[in-house]
């Protein structure tokens, strides 16, 4: 059973369908990229999900339950607009949202402090948030969204305005809490970002659900038979070759072959040729162009 279900999710503001029969299913102990360029509908789906918006039609499952505004206590939720009190003091503030999640005083103490040590940030207890920088800010801002230890997190935008140094550290408490058994929803326009991360993903576009599945299974099925290879000496002529030349440069050769050849059989060859091959890869697509190529058409209609 899928820990979240998304069924043919429907929502209109004015004239305009920002969700349009939109369904997913969260594998429980997963990441899930929900992946589109931004206006596409993934934070209005995230607000349907958190209860924060209802659908004019369509259903919400988590746990195989309908979700209600009590069920959203186990859901750990950072906008990717900012939501803090500039002018509250970071201990007092992430004490107040840890409460109205449900925690005593003493628990929420406990863990924030916990928290803010595996940061190295104890001292910035008594900082007003408005003296952090953004990057600051948003690690302030993850700790209270899993403070509570929710059983779904969901994440929109979570490194934008983080160094490469602070991403790889919240990058790491992201596969932490999900060894841990959290179910991780991953809201990005960055695509690249997800291929590091999540193990599935759904693409949304002019709110509608354009693909869905495991990233690396959507890597082999829009996969264009490219390969490249590393050489040393020249290249022989190749007139007779089983593939196609596309580049060419700096002892490095990229080809496409038909679908029906064995990457073996082109290796087989060139070897036969007599060159010198120092490697050979397969070049699978990145989720960037997966998704260009299943929009174009819908940005042509």
């Amino acid at each position: 059973m899928s820990f979240l279900s998304l069924s043919n999710i429907v929502k209109t503001f004015d004239q305009t369908k920002a969700v349009d029969q939109v369904s997913i299913e969260v594998q429980p102990q997963s990441i899930f990229g929900m992946l589109g360029p931004n206006g596409a509908g993934k934070t209005t789906l995230i607000r349907i999900i958190t209860n924060i918006l209802l659908p004019d039609s369509g259903t919400v499952m988590l746990e195989g339950q309908p979700m209600n505004l009590s069920r959203t206590r186990l859901i750990g939720y950072m906008p990717e607009e900012r939501g803090l009190y500039k002018k509250m003091k970071v201990g007092e503030e992430l004490l107040y949202l840890a409460r109205l999640r449900g925690l005593s005083k003493a628990e929420a103490k406990q863990k924030i402090e916990a928290w803010m040590e595996r940061f190295d940030i104890l001292d910035w207890w008594d900082k007003k948030v408005e003296e952090l920088s953004k990057g600051m800010q948003q690690k302030i801002q993850f700790i209270s969204t899993v403070v509570h230890q929710p059983k779904l997190i969901i994440l929109d935008e979570p490194f934008s305005g983080l160094d490469p140094i602070n991403t790889n550290l919240i990058r790491s408490e992201i596969f932490r809490l999900k060894s841990e058994g959290a179910t991780i929803i991953f809201s990005t326009h960055r695509m690249e970002q997800v291929e590091e991360i999540c193990e599935e993903i759904a693409l949304i576009h002019q709110g509608q659900k354009v693909l869905e599945g495991q990233v690396h299974k959507l890597k082999q099925q829009f996969k264009k038979n490219i390969f490249k290879i590393g050489f040393n000496g020249n290249l022989p002529n190749f007139e007779q070759a089983p593939f196609r030349i596309l580049e060419e440069k700096q002892a490095c050769l990229q080809i496409q072959t038909n679908p029906d050849i064995n990457p073996n059989e082109i290796l087989s060859y060139l070897i036969a040729q007599g060159m010198t091959i120092h490697s050979f890869n397969e070049v699978l697509p990145s989720l960037n162009e997966i998704f260009i190529t299943q929009v174009s058409p819908l940005s042509n209609e």
